[in-house]
């Protein structure tokens, strides 16, 4: 019997079985999670993309967290606003670890998203990161260090990406000191 989500899902990246799912309450978060499929495509992870809702497709969430794990999928990143209850749904129905990703949707401007992610009971933790387009990257350069623990390759690649970040600051620093220096030497105190 084919799995609920063996024609729903949208796998991107190599040919190789998807080992991330990014999940959303809507594709109107698309905008915001993209960053998460971003850097998994930055690390060569595969990955697949879905709409899925903890309020008005219950059953549909509900299976894809029974099913990810017999699927192949070892992480789950799950991006909502509002009330945001898909990533603890998620988490309730799996012993996968769980990224959620808090979306600006509201009035509240995420903070709301962001209190429901972190404020999850006792035995069922969802790793939750910043609100927005920052979070969304970060969950997914998140799911690669979780997969790195187990991968070798993965991990060089991520020390490879630190090393460029830290090359960006010193060279960001050079510019700014060099501009700095550029109107002392401009400057009519100077001389």
């Amino acid at each position: 019997m084919p799995l609920l989500w063996e024609s729903d899902r949208v796998k991107v990246g190599s040919m190789a079985q998807a080992v991330v799912c990014i999940v959303m309450g809507s594709a109107n978060d698309w905008p915001i999670m993209q960053g998460a499929a971003d850097m998994l495509a930055r690390f060569h992870i595969p990955y697949e993309v879905t709409v899925s809702s903890a309020h008005r497709a219950p059953q549909r969430t509900a299976a894809l967290a029974h099913e990810a794990a017999q699927r192949g999928l070892q992480v789950l990143i799950a991006g909502a606003g509002g009330a945001a209850h898909l990533p603890g749904v998620i988490a309730a129905e799996t012993t996968l670890p769980v990224i959620g990703v808090p979306i600006d949707s509201s009035s509240l401007l995420g903070l709301d998203a962001l209190l429901a992610m972190v404020q999850m009971p006792q035995g069922v933790p969802v790793a939750t990161v910043a609100i927005g387009k920052a979070g969304a990257v970060n969950a997914g350069i998140l799911a690669a260090q979780i997969l790195a623990l187990q991968d070798a390759d993965l991990a060089v690649r991520l020390r490879q990406y630190k090393a460029e970040l830290a090359a960006g600051v010193e060279q960001a620093d050079a510019t700014l000191q060099a501009q700095l220096q550029g109107q002392r030497d401009g400057s009519p105190a100077s001389r």
